[in-house]
């Protein structure tokens, strides 16, 4: 292990070497000089516990204008190199121990179900039912441009080599140069649709390879612990998309944008099987088969390479086809694959004849993998989710009712609504009148319903409502869906996200539930959304945490009574305050029973990348999903005992009332937020496609979860992770710690929340914090500046108790030395965020704002998580 870490610090001092040669090479040796200078300063302040850091400072104040970009880059890119070479140690020591069992592996979890009692066949039919989805969003928390994404990539693949021994100093340098003279910052926001491909990109480059490698090690550990392999069309863990659908307060996600996307993804997919069919053609030369194969293609010489080339053709009249719609040609689908089946059936009849003609092996090579591919990625790589608002359903409808002269729909009551479209949805004339004229909004929302009905249903995945709050919000839906001619029943999500929206969760499914319309259409499968970012937003951290426990408990219980299948659809970011944190953890602190066989997950921003975006990351982070899944499904933890739960009851309520107390009710809150954090800067950053607010007349209950969270992340004060948490938690260490020592030692649910809040509080500064105060924030509003870090510092204290530990991070060294090491690289960019915030406020300046954004974008990358 020791000698591994010191891999690692050879990598990133390597590293290091040749981003000082290129800046060397290019401003100087004697600003080489002072980028050095400033670098030891900030170290010595650290080890020094020197808060004030005086020469730090005043080696920045020292920097002209013309030297503040380039000091600001030089610590962002150091940061992004020593992130590429984690990430490459990642892979380093996941090879090391490639012949070990990690407890949570799933050679051993086979074993410890094994030895539970479950028997071979309960574990195999367990796996073959699981079902874990998990859905790339669009939500704009990368800052890395693609481009320079593709350079860290080249550079991570550099280290794979020196590994093995090969020369590749000449072409890191290399590549650090391109990076040195590439722009961080976009030029302007991406689209909607270069979002989608940069999404796609992930597949192409990582998944693509990940996915028939987790499947073939998972057929592997299946095979020697239980004696029974993996199914060929087996595939636990699958992939959807926001991108291109998620519309909910992104106005530049249109109709025509969402059929674009949705015939992309076709194409990447029929391009990526052509490919694939190339390279297999090239293998399956043998001439030997079984009669099924010789009597679909004859008496040929090479009778698999024949019936592949038909594949092959068909592949390319899809991929001309799909072309011609995206040109806006409309051709009819005469000989293309549109559905699994089409390219499946004809890869499995020489998997077949292979396999009977005794060449197993070459069954089990290429082409098992391309089986396993198709059984994941389907004919679209993903399925596209469409995402919209409660309201704007509700604002079609509107318009309806007032063109009938019914009435405001808007203004009716829960049961008038029911009525009114439960009576629609099973009348036989159409709903939308022929001289209607809708206003351009209402329009929006039917052209989208007209591109979802006219999609293959494989396209698709859910229909998600966020904001949702009734049963009407559902019906709307289905009826705005059935007018626009779908032909199939689509899973129509209600997604609650506010602390009040998850109390009701149950209340609304059950009332869905009771409706035997309603029933004939789900088919005994439900699909329910649990927000986390605007919960936490919304309530705080452990209020929301425990709202959303007890809604997915009760959502279970009224699932089960119903007789119905339910998939919990979790709406999780990367960081603490959205629900972030290790995601097998967080499935094994799930109440029991609410993880019934699968469950969908959404993985947001930069930790697409942190967790796909290397293959061998890739294929870890999916045997982690698919070991928690079955295992909370066939062995889950018990449920809290009474008295855990009405601790966490009086916790929750306490720490609710205390961060509305400060978010709502105090008057100086606002101010003081936009003094302090760069909230109001964070618009001029084009990170992604879709605005900042909801609305752009609203404060901060209009501001998404991310920006909020992006701030306060900036300035290393962390509030939204640990607001309200500090007072309740305070009340309890002083009435009842032994009982929060049982309730960490005993309940995963308490024990994840306060692991996930000692991270975050191990990588909060509450000395930045202040740094940030007193050059931005105002004399009347610093007390309450003064005021939150006492209470961080507080909130560093109780959980140090709670986990009887005398450091943050005790037993996690390798996350506390990563933020040790990243610290020095960071510092200055915050006292360099500080003095450039003060300057755009007063006296803007182009260069001094890119500079501003190149510092955001550093301390991103050396927090590891944004929003």
């Amino acid at each position: 292990m020791a000698d591994l870490h010191e891999a690692l610090r050879d990598d990133v001092r390597m590293l290091g070497d040749c981003l000082g040669q290129t800046i060397e090479t290019q401003l100087g040796e004697a600003f080489l000089q002072k980028v050095e200078r400033i670098r030891k300063l900030a170290k010595a302040g650290r080890q020094e516990d020197n808060s004030e850091y005086h020469e730090l400072l005043s080696a920045l104040g020292e920097l002209s204008e013309d030297e503040v970009l380039p000091v600001a880059r030089a610590f962002t890119q150091f940061l992004n190199l020593a992130n590429i070479a984690e990430e490459h140690h990642r892979v380093r020591r996941r090879l090391e121990d490639s012949g070990k069992d990690a407890p949570e592996s799933l050679g051993q979890l086979f074993r410890r179900l094994s030895d539970r009692g479950f028997s071979v066949r309960e574990i195999a039919d367990g796996l073959g039912k699981l079902s874990v989805d998990l859905v790339l969003t669009a939500h704009p928390t990368e800052v890395n441009r693609r481009t320079l994404i593709q350079k860290f990539d080249d550079i991570a693949d550099c280290l794979k080599r020196l590994d093995r021994g090969e020369k590749v100093q000449h072409r890191l340098r290399e590549l650090v140069s391109q990076i040195w003279h590439t722009d961080e910052i976009r030029q302007q926001r991406p689209t909607p649709v270069e979002e989608a491909k940069w999404g796609f990109a992930v597949i192409e480059n990582s998944l693509w390879h990940a996915v028939p490698k987790f499947l073939r090690t998972l057929d592997e550990q299946l095979q020697e612990v239980l004696g029974e392999g993996l199914p060929l069309d087996c595939c636990p863990v699958r992939y959807s998309s926001w991108m291109g659908g998620d519309r909910d307060g992104n106005p530049n996600v249109t109709a025509s944008v969402t059929r674009e996307v949705l015939l992309l993804s076709r194409w990447m997919a029929a391009d990526l099987y052509y490919r694939d069919i190339d390279q297999l053609r090239a293998e399956l030369s043998m001439s030997q088969s079984n009669a099924e194969l010789r009597g679909r293609v004859g008496e040929v010489s090479e009778p698999y390479r024949e019936l592949l080339g038909e594949v092959r053709a068909a592949l390319g009249r899809t991929k001309m086809w799909i072309k011609a719609q995206l040109d806006g040609n409309q051709v009819p689908a005469e000989g293309v694959l549109l559905h699994e089946q089409e390219l499946l059936q004809p890869l499995l009849l020489c998997h077949r004849s292979l396999q009977d003609c005794g060449m197993q092996i070459i069954a089990q090579g290429r082409l098992q993998d391309m089986i396993r591919r198709i059984a994941c990625f389907g004919m679209t790589l993903v399925k596209l989710d469409i995402r919209q608002n409660a309201d704007r359903h509700a604002g079609v409808f509107d318009e309806i009712t007032a063109f009938y002269e019914l009435g405001c729909y808007s203004d009716w009551d829960e049961a008038r609504r029911q009525e009114f479209l439960l009576a629609e949805l099973n009348s036989r004339r159409p709903l939308l009148p022929r001289a209607w004229q809708p206003s351009a909004l209402v329009q929006e929302v039917l052209d989208t319903c007209k591109v979802v009905a006219a999609s293959e249903e494989n396209s698709l995945g859910s229909y998600v409502i966020s904001m949702a709050s009734q049963p009407s919000d559902v019906l709307g839906v289905i009826l705005l869906l059935q007018e626009a001619g779908i032909d199939h029943n689509m899973r129509v999500v209600p997604l609650f996200e506010t602390l009040s929206d998850l109390q009701g969760a149950h209340g609304c499914i059950d009332a869905l539930l009771s409706l035997d319309w309603y029933q004939d259409y789900i088919q005994g499968q439900q699909e329910v959304m649990i927000g986390y970012s605007d919960s936490a937003k919304d309530a705080g951290q452990l209020a929301a945490a425990w709202g959303q426990f007890q809604a997915q408990e009760e959502l279970t219980t009224v699932c089960h009574r119903h007789r119905v299948h339910l998939t919990l659809f979790h709406g999780r970011g990367g960081t603490v305050a959205r629900g972030g944190g290790p995601s097998h953890t967080a499935i094994l602190a799930q109440p029991p029973g609410s993880v019934d066989h699968g469950l969908r997950v959404t993985e947001q921003g930069e930790m697409i990348r942190f967790k796909f975006g290397i293959p061998e990351i890739a294929i870890r982070n999916m045997e982690l999903y698919t070991a928690a899944v079955l295992q909370a499904t066939l062995d889950p933890a018990p449920g809290p005992q009474p008295q855990w739960r009405s601790q966490m009851e009086r916790m929750a309520l306490r720490g609710l009332k205390e961060y509305r107390a400060v978010v709502r009710d105090d008057e100086h809150f606002v101010q003081y937020f936009r003094a302090a954090t760069p909230e109001l800067e964070l618009a001029k950053l084009p990170l992604g496609s879709r605005p900042a607010k909801r609305r752009t007349d609203g404060g901060i209950e209009s501001l998404r979860a991310i920006p909020w969270i992006f701030a306060w992340t900036q300035t290393r004060l962390m509030l939204p992770a640990w607001l309200g948490s500090d007072s309740a938690l305070q009340e309890a260490v002083a009435d009842q710690l032994p009982l929060l020592h049982s309730m960490y030692r005993d309940w995963p649910f308490f024990r994840a929340n306060i692991d996930m809040l000692e991270m975050v509080l191990a990588k909060s500064d509450p000395d930045i914090a202040a740094y940030y105060d007193a050059r931005l924030v105002s004399e009347e509003l610093r007390v309450l500046g003064s005021s939150l870090r006492s209470r961080l510092r507080a909130s560093v204290e109780l959980v140090k108790q709670i986990r009887q530990q005398t450091q943050l991070l005790a037993e996690n060294p390798v996350i506390r030395q990563s933020i040790e090491v990243r610290n020095p690289y960071i510092d200055p960019l915050h006292f360099l965020q500080a003095e450039l915030l003060l300057r755009d406020r007063t006296q803007p300046d182009s260069r001094l704002e890119r500079a501003l954004m190149v510092s955001m974008s550093g301390i991103s990358a050396g927090m590891r998580n944004t929003g």
